[in-house]
């Protein structure tokens, strides 16, 4: 279980995230959506523990930042920070290492197997294309299988067949009993993923909803997500022209 308290982030004057809450249960897949800028990221950072934040995240009961929750916590960011003379597989040794993972050999073969990455072990991480950088960024997220999983724009840079592997994967992981965070803005991306729907806008929640209570509104996930952020665009340009 994933629990965000009241957290708050601020760089210097700006509040990316003001006063969010939330939880996630165990075997559940939330998609965070949100337009650039409405504080997914920086939300997910502070979950990882990339951030400093006022507030308190907890994962299994155990602080965020605290080494028992680091083993539970795994993190797929947007852009692969790779290094350039790290082959494919000396990246899954490293991390492999880091988490004081011996038998990690067949995950990595099995991992490189389903991404289409089997013939690239031995490239250097400058050498591959992004498509395949971000394939070695995902296996590497899910390498040592994380109970809590963050997942921030993963679709971005697939082909096809990466993306179905991928969606694939989550709903295994979900059948598992994993918790999964997915950030995105692209809507189509996770349309049939979802369990639950959290929708940032202005560094705020400004809905929370399930599959089932959407079905039951008769709205589509698209419309909800317009209804939100447009509806709260609109409210923003009155209240400025009030000021004004």
């Amino acid at each position: 279980m994933l629990k965000v308290d009241h957290v708050t982030k601020r760089y210097g004057k700006t509040l990316a995230c003001d006063d969010v809450s939330f939880e996630l249960q165990d075997g559940s897949v939330t998609v965070l959506l949100g337009p650039n800028g409405a504080g997914k990221s920086t939300i997910m950072k502070s979950i990882i523990g990339f951030l400093k934040y006022e507030g308190k995240i907890t994962a299994g009961g155990y602080p965020a930042k605290s080494q028992q929750a680091r083993r539970m916590l795994g993190y797929i960011p947007e852009m692969p920070a790779l290094y350039p003379n790290l082959t494919a597989e000396e990246h899954m040794e490293f991390l492999a290492r880091a988490y004081r993972n011996k038998d990690y050999k067949d995950k990595m073969n099995e991992l490189f197997k389903k991404f289409e990455l089997d013939d690239k072990g031995k490239k250097f991480g400058d050498e591959l294309s992004k498509g395949m950088q971000q394939k070695l960024n995902i296996c590497l997220g899910l390498l040592n299988d994380p109970s809590i999983l963050l997942l921030d724009e993963p679709m971005i840079g697939l082909d096809p067949h990466a993306i179905k592997e991928l969606k694939n994967t989550i709903e295994e992981l979900r059948a598992e009993g994993k918790t999964l965070l997915i950030s995105t803005h692209i809507i189509d991306s996770v349309d049939m993923l979802w369990d639950r729907t959290l929708i940032m806008q202005r560094g705020r929640i400004r809905a929370d909803i399930t599959r089932e209570e959407l079905e039951a509104d008769g709205r589509t996930l698209e419309e909800l997500f317009f209804d939100v952020t447009e509806g709260l665009d609109a409210s923003a340009m009155r209240e400025e022209e009030a000021e004004e």
